[in-house]
């Protein structure tokens, strides 16, 4: 899978020479819906024998109006731009188009976005996008209008209906709720397996290892998290896999101020600084709260590492 970032590297690659097949949208969690639509796009890929292509934006749409209006809120992010891409190179996209969102992309009219991107840039023929998507200037762009333009243009328009499971319409922002409600058990369900995390290990303060449970740290460099407090975790890594115990949060009792995750590994003593590990949260053991002295934090860190424990254990 290549990556193409930004307008101005759109300029027609020669394998797009006789078009593609798209799909636009954030793809955030990249969730059993969004699995249905790229199978979908990667069939009419074969069929029609045309590269398939996934556009992406950077901020996400609702993050770039949140940092300029503060009756904008913008949502918790299942997943970074990083791990979507990983998650499209595992499903066999061929492109991932990366576009920068900001003010001068927001002011194109729905017009310009199709002749400017959709035609001269991409050639598309085959075209996806959700049952809610809207685009272009005060989003005015939607499904009946790409439909239109379609015919004019010479590529076909498939408006992906929702994906349900159990009479529910699979959604990001229907995960994000269940994660908020620690719903865990439909998450997986919706995602196809638990909600994780993955990163690289950075250097903390290190105050774990003074009490006995040193953690592999990831920074988690969003601006709304969408799950907090203390799990038992699965952990994948170069070693192998594990079990552990892992808290998500700002880490109160120390005066922290950035979210991180932190990953206290059973029976695992080597140092993976830099090393890329993604954490699966498998059952929440409680909230992130503030405690008032780093002993008392310790005590509870002791009784939180014994219930995750407990739990693998008889998940096993």
């Amino acid at each position: 899978m290549q990556l193409i970032r930004g307008i101005h590297n759109l300029t027609r690659h020669p394998i797009l020479a006789n078009g593609c097949v798209l799909a636009i949208g954030n793809f955030d969690g990249v969730h059993l819906g969004h699995k249905h639509i790229l199978k979908r796009l990667l069939d009419k890929s074969k069929h029609l024998s045309l590269p398939s292509v996934v556009m992406l934006f950077e901020p996400q749409p609702r993050e770039f109006f949140a940092r300029n209006n503060q009756n904008v809120t913008a949502p918790a992010r299942l997943m970074r731009l990083r791990d979507k891409l990983y998650y499209l190179r595992e499903m066999g996209i061929d492109y991932v188009i990366c576009l920068r969102f900001n003010a001068k992309f927001a002011e194109q009219s729905p017009e310009q976005f199709v002749q400017n991107i959709l035609v001269e840039k991409l050639n598309v023929k085959y075209l996806s996008v959700g049952d809610d998507f809207r685009f272009g200037k005060n989003r005015q762009g939607d499904f009946q209008f790409l439909n239109k333009v379609g015919a004019e243009f010479g590529f076909q328009v498939d408006n992906s209906n929702s994906y349900c499971l159990d009479g529910l319409r699979i959604s990001s922002s229907l995960i994000r709720d269940a994660l908020k409600n620690d719903d865990l058990d439909l998450v997986e369900k919706m995602l196809g397996k638990p909600y994780s995390i993955r990163g690289r290990v950075a250097h903390g303060n290190k105050l774990g290892r003074t009490i006995g449970f040193p953690t592999a740290n990831i920074m988690l460099n969003r601006l709304v998290i969408p799950i907090q407090g203390v799990y038992a975790v699965s952990i994948k890594t170069d070693e192998g896999d594990f079990f552990g115990v892992a808290n998500v949060g700002n880490r109160p009792t120390i005066n922290g101020t950035k979210p991180i995750l932190e990953v206290h590994i059973f029976n695992f003593s080597q140092a993976i600084y830099g090393e890329s590990i993604e954490v699966s949260f498998l059952k929440k053991i409680r909230s992130e709260i503030k405690f008032e002295s780093f002993e008392a934090l310790k005590n509870q860190i002791e009784q939180d590492a014994i219930v995750a424990r407990s739990f693998v254990e008889r998940a096993e």
